[in-house]
């Protein structure tokens, strides 16, 4: 039979870790509510900007003159992977999911002969992918410590990406993040940042009832003002989606490991009572066979 101190002392233990984790996962939850109305409140203006653009990107598809941001420089072979994790784990598989995805796609790059190159958002990120990865991450960021994302922080990142991109450091960018779909679901996305997507044209369209756009001022100054507004606001997009999803992951897996801790503790605790029922039975055994000895 097992020992009884150790028995206590696994079940005190158990019983510690489930008091954290119980905690963690009402942390979490107090601030998944605000990240998740935060997520909410900036999609709209994220996708009908994206849409925007993708319109844009098919109108000048072809234009020498249009702009890198919108249309790309025409090459398709040096590309720019921006993977977007927490700084901190204890979130199940959510940051894992994106470290997976990044590096699939890497993998289907590369197996298409083309060149790859990492940018790390979150601490996670760039420990996983510096595994496979470590010569070819561009820059990393990490926001350990902070209360909250603002939208600055995306801006920062954007002109990094811009700068890069005018250096001719890479011709295609793509960003990977977890989409927010609720508290028990986050999905690994991809998205390309540069060149723009281009919109997929409706029937209509194809018969010449396409959107024109009106530029007021000139066409050149507000797209210079707008592309990389828009690159901003897609990154973070994808920030406030991964640390809403950062909250929910991690409440739930808080809410496992605290259900997990309960039923261990309950399976600890019949051994314990199961081994000091056989040992208050073996003494009286020997009480009553010393008796009878007597």
């Amino acid at each position: 039979m097992a020992n009884l101190k150790a028995l206590r002392t696994r079940i005190d233990s158990v019983k510690s870790t489930q008091k954290i984790t119980s905690a963690m996962k009402l942390v979490s939850a107090s601030k998944l509510r605000r990240a998740q109305l935060r997520a909410e409140a900036a999609r709209p203006y994220a996708e009908r900007m994206e849409r925007m653009l993708a319109t844009l990107a098919a109108s000048a598809a072809g234009n020498p003159s249009a702009p890198e941001l919108l249309v790309g420089n025409g090459r398709d072979q040096t590309h720019l992977i921006i993977a977007v994790t927490a700084d901190r784990g204890l979130a199940g598989a959510f940051n894992t999911n994106v470290g997976r995805a990044a590096r699939a796609l890497a993998q289907r790059l590369e197996a298409d002969g083309k060149t790859v190159k990492i940018a790390a958002i979150g601490r996670k990120g760039r420990d996983f992918l510096r595994r496979d990865y470590g010569d070819r991450i561009l820059f990393d960021v990490s926001y350990a410590g902070r209360k909250q994302i603002e939208f600055a922080d995306a801006e920062a990142i954007a002109a990094r990406v811009i700068a890069l991109m005018q250096e001719g450091a890479f011709d295609v960018c793509t960003l990977v993040y977890n989409r927010f779909v609720s508290v028990i679901s986050q999905v690994a996305t991809e998205a390309r940042l540069i060149p723009a997507p281009v919109a997929a044209m409706p029937a209509a369209a194809s018969a010449g009832a396409q959107a024109i756009y009106e530029f007021e001022p000139e066409e050149e100054a507000l797209l210079a003002h707008l592309l990389p507004q828009n690159l901003a606001v897609q990154i973070y997009k994808a920030l406030i989606e991964s640390a809403a999803g950062e909250q929910g992951a991690r409440m739930t897996a808080m809410d496992n490991a605290t259900r997990n801790a309960g039923d261990m503790i309950k399976r600890l605790t019949l051994v314990y009572n199961r081994s000091r029922q056989a040992n208050i039975t073996r003494e009286l055994i020997e009480i009553i066979s010393g008796a009878e000895a007597l």
